[in-house]
């Protein structure tokens, strides 16, 4: 899309004031005075976030170990409750959707399930860009196979250090891979793929294909009845704001439902007889039917308040105000910073591009920590990565001038000098 920008505030203010996603802002906690660029590492609170759980408290405190049957079993069901309000988000059936555990163990959960190597098929393809945990939850199950990751693990190398490109992906899909797992964006450089390019040319080949939405999931709107793939996980602290190391997300496509489930619990097992305690599992016919141990409520109560708010305001609304945002972004970003030596290391286009912007900068890490002594609260990433987040249901256009108003007073003043180069614990 073709997007005409002013500078100034009065511009931002203007976008503020048309804008029909402003009025939710007011439902989360901002703190006063400070810009939050991080709800792609940790959303902000909600309100109503807030809300459930303290119902779910006063449901434990009242009614203590029958708030399993209370209500007619809700918070017993209650993830299957949580996966109707998320299936919209992905365009899923219900069914095909639960949450349950943290993403890496969902992750092991989806390849424990599909990975089924054999002399001719064993390896798992990847991306050498994508999150750590990803890899490591891949290499781990490739150990559990008696393989050696270095063999049955292939990774699809980058050509520029920012973004993996579909037609190298696909040329690697040999007839000895089995199963692929990506990341729909890129952690860094916030790169979309072609979800249903890649899908597609994978079930060509006879190949599983499983995805990671950490970073698209509540930013993007993913269409699952057309890109049709086998599995995804993804957390639902990011964009989706259920709180730290709040439950995650699974999906199931509904032709697997079939499957044994790699690894399973006994909350994965039929309801109406998981309480005859046998000892042969007899897993439900959905995605639940991947569930392990009892669901943690109140983990999950933080999700339903949040995803309400995103039923009301809706996807598409956002994705349409995320891309507005960060093209606005990166206007201000070529109009005011690249004079300092800023790049912005994303991909430009729409179609290709998630819910954040990658600024790159030789002194990222200390011109993020003159960002957070100015109450901007921004993410960095190795090696030389600012990234910045507008999120659509409670940053403001004027956050996003302020930011870079901000930024040119650190570079132009070199308050960044003042800071020294040392990690901390949680960079």
């Amino acid at each position: 899309m073709q997007y005409t920008f002013e500078s100034g505030i009065a511009f931002a203010s203007k976008l503020d004031a048309e804008d029909p996603l402003f009025k939710f802002r007011e439902r989360f906690y901002l703190s006063p005075g400070s810009i939050y660029m991080d709800g792609n590492s940790l959303g902000l609170c909600s309100k109503d976030a807030e809300a459930y759980i303290l119902e779910v408290i006063e449901a434990w405190k009242k009614e203590a170990i029958n708030i399993w049957t209370a209500n007619s079993g809700h918070y017993f069901l209650y993830q299957d409750h949580l996966g109707k309000l998320l299936a919209p988000m992905i365009n899923a059936e219900s069914q095909e959707v639960t949450v349950m555990a943290n993403t890496t163990l969902n992750i092991h959960s989806g390849i424990a399930t599909f990975y089924k190597p054999t002399r001719e098929r064993y390896k798992i393809l990847v991306d050498d860009l994508n999150f750590p945990t990803d890899i490591y939850a891949v290499c781990s199950q490739v150990k559990l196979k008696g393989l050696d990751p270095a063999d049955a693990v292939k990774s699809v190398p980058s050509r520029d250090g920012r973004t993996i490109e579909e037609e190298d992906i696909i040329a690697a899909m040999t007839d000895d891979v089995a199963l692929v797992f990506l990341p729909a964006v890129q952690y860094r450089s916030a790169q979309l793929l072609d979800m249903k390019r890649i899908t597609a040319e994978a079930h060509k080949r006879g190949i599983i294909i499983g995805w990671d939405l950490c970073h698209s999931i509540g930013a993007v709107p993913h269409d699952f009845a057309d890109i049709d793939p086998d599995f995804a996980v993804w957390c639902n602290y990011k964009y989706l704001s259920a709180g730290p190391g709040a439950i995650a997300g699974f999906y199931l496509n509904k032709k697997h439902f079939g499957k044994e489930p790699g690894l399973a619990g006994w909350h994965g097992n039929k309801k109406e007889s998981q309480f005859q305690m046998e000892h042969k599992f007899d897993h439900a016919l959905s995605a639940g039917g991947w569930q392990t141990g009892t669901q943690p409520l109140l983990s999950m109560a933080p999700l339903e308040g949040v995803l309400r708010i995103y039923l009301e305001a809706g996807i598409g609304a956002v994705r349409k105000k995320s891309l507005q945002q960060t093209a606005y972004l990166m206007y201000l970003i070529e109009s005011r910073l690249v004079q300092y030596g800023f790049q912005i290391g994303n991909p430009r286009e729409d179609q290709r591009r998630g819910g954040h912007i990658s600024l790159e900068h030789d002194e990222a890490f200390r011109i993020c920590q003159a960002l957070r002594q100015r109450k901007v609260i921004p993410d960095f990433r190795e090696p030389n990565v600012v990234r910045l987040a507008p999120v659509a249901l409670y940053t403001s256009y004027e956050d996003v001038y302020n930011l870079v108003e901000i930024l040119d007073q650190i570079m132009k003043n070199k308050e960044y000098e003042a800071f020294d180069d040392a990690r901390g614990l949680v960079v």
